[in-house]
């Protein structure tokens, strides 16, 4: 039989449905392998009392024949989203002790569908990384890294920001979690750990509620075992809100509907600027069988180009950096969070900023401010938002001979903490292939496809048309289905 923990949110809403197991059931065997897996860090805040209270609501909805589209599916929450009553940290000691009065719209819109938060996933600081390592709480350790990850020589990372989320998903202590992608924070760490990452188009779903990075970039969306999963949680989290300015007024479609069509005649973009000289060769094999895949399938595979790719990381660290440093302006001891005292008011602020953020924000902080200041404003904030508009614009161009892009998400595998986590530029260079969706504020979709020659999962991305998520769960659906991804990772076994 398979174990409760091993099923996917579609096979146990089945179960459920059928009376196979109860939702309280399926919650507790959860929480145990929550308490088994205290190593891999992929939580800050844990909430077995309410995800109980929750689970015990779900079944007696049930049992009224009153049960919603998610009941009794237990999540993971990103450490980001503000939680009533549940306190909220953003991974940061400034906000360590932070309990919110209100709840994120999209985190609402979880609960309302019925689902139960088993707690707080951990993340980098502010979303502020691509490891999971700057978290002022400890980094979440990828289940990939051994049977026991606490005792392994290399502890893998899971990529980040999402990087409690993609642990808890991947290591089956959560059927799926929420994630935020301000430049591949959902599907960086989809990709290195094996799971399905969903970023929507920017507006799709509220960003209110949820701590800001970079207000022009920051999106959040799902991160599951399947295709279908992700779909199932998006088609909940997306919607208007009158909240958040940010918000687009447009319907939701059922992207289950999506899942089953046919991707024949479909036209897959594949761009020459994404083949970077010393990508990984596994990285590289499996986007080549990841297109042929789509071909077999019906898909007709075009090439095509985006030729100011390699202007996008330099345009995201000036960009995200700036409007993170106008964001974090608000955490200076006066109204929440940490203080810590000072003779003066300004060296009340030192003191607060200095010892409640960690070295990356503040090195971001310090870069954001630089690019806004008189006499640097125009050389780099402003044509750096020109740049931005010439990358949506290969988008659009681009769109004009397809219908998706396929791609990397990353340009390797998970790597061991130390590796080049020390090395600020390294680590942004992770970002080389999801940035570029981010500025454009385009929909992108991560999926497993393969393990390169060291057993490390290898994931790939697809891009849409602006709203147009349904086209990616389409093409993303064949993929998985080509790929046949079954793979778990050794601390499961």
């Amino acid at each position: 039989m398979t174990k409760l923990t091993d099923l996917t949110i579609a096979q146990a809403l089945e179960g459920l449905a059928a009376k196979e197991f109860s939702a309280v059931e399926l919650t507790e065997a959860h929480i145990a392998a929550m308490d088994k897996a205290r190593s891999l860090n992929a939580f800050i805040t844990e909430t077995p009392d309410l995800a109980r209270e929750q689970a015990k609501a779900s079944d007696a909805r049930r049992a009224a024949g009153e049960a919603k589209d998610l009941d009794g599916i237990p999540l993971g929450m990103k450490d980001l989203y503000c939680t009533k009553g549940v306190r909220t940290t953003a991974a940061s000691k400034i906000l360590e002790n932070f309990v919110p009065p209100y709840e994120s719209t999209v985190s609402q819109k979880l609960a309302d569908a019925g689902s139960v938060m088993l707690g707080k996933t951990t993340l980098d600081e502010f979303a502020m990384g691509s490891s999971g390592g700057t978290s002022a709480f400890g980094p979440a350790i990828s289940p990939w890294s051994g049977p026991n990850p606490a005792e392994a020589e290399r502890k893998l990372i899971p990529g980040g920001s999402s990087s409690g989320s993609s642990t808890a998903v991947s290591a089956r202590l959560a059927m799926g979690a929420t994630g935020t992608d301000t430049g591949g924070s959902i599907r960086q760490p989809a990709s290195i750990t094996g799971i399905v990452g969903m970023k929507p188009t920017y507006g799709r779903c509220s960003r209110w509620g949820i701590i800001a990075f970079a207000s022009s970039l920051d999106q959040a969306g799902p991160m599951a075992r399947s295709v279908s999963d992700t779909a199932l949680m998006l088609r909940v989290m997306a919607g208007f809100d009158r909240k958040d300015s940010t918000s687009v007024d447009i319907s939701v479609p059922n992207y289950m509907d999506a899942l089953t069509k046919s991707v024949k005649g479909l036209k897959v973009g594949i761009p020459r600027e994404y083949r970077l000289d010393g990508m990984n060769k596994d990285t590289e094999k499996l986007w080549d069988q990841s297109a042929a895949m789509l071909r077999d399938a019906g898909a007709e595979v075009v090439d095509i180009s985006l030729p100011h790719t390699k202007y996008a990381l330099p345009v995201y660290y000036i960009i995200a950096p700036a409007e993170a440093s106008s964001n974090l302006a608000r955490y200076d001891g006066v109204r929440f969070g940490l203080r810590e005292t000072g003779e003066t008011l300004d060296a009340m602020y030192e003191a607060t900023r200095s010892e409640g953020f960690g070295k990356e924000v503040q090195r971001r902080i310090l870069i954001g401010t630089y690019v806004l200041s008189a006499g640097y404003y125009d050389a780099y904030y402003r044509k750096a938002q020109r740049v931005r508009r010439l990358i949506r614009n290969d988008f659009l161009e681009a769109f004009r001979s397809c219908d998706v892009i396929l791609a990397p998400a990353t340009p390797g595998t998970a790597f061991a903490f130390g590796e080049k986590t020390g090395d600020p530029v390294q680590m942004y260079l992770e970002d080389v292939f999801t940035v570029t969706l981010n500025l454009a504020g385009l929909p992108g979709l991560c999926l497993p496809v393969g393990l390169s020659q060291e057993g490390l999962p290898i994931g790939m991305q697809l891009i849409g048309r602006a709203f147009d998520e349904s086209t990616l769960f389409t093409a993303a659906s064949a993929l998985e289905r080509a790929a046949a991804f079954s793979h778990k990772p050794p601390f499961t076994a």
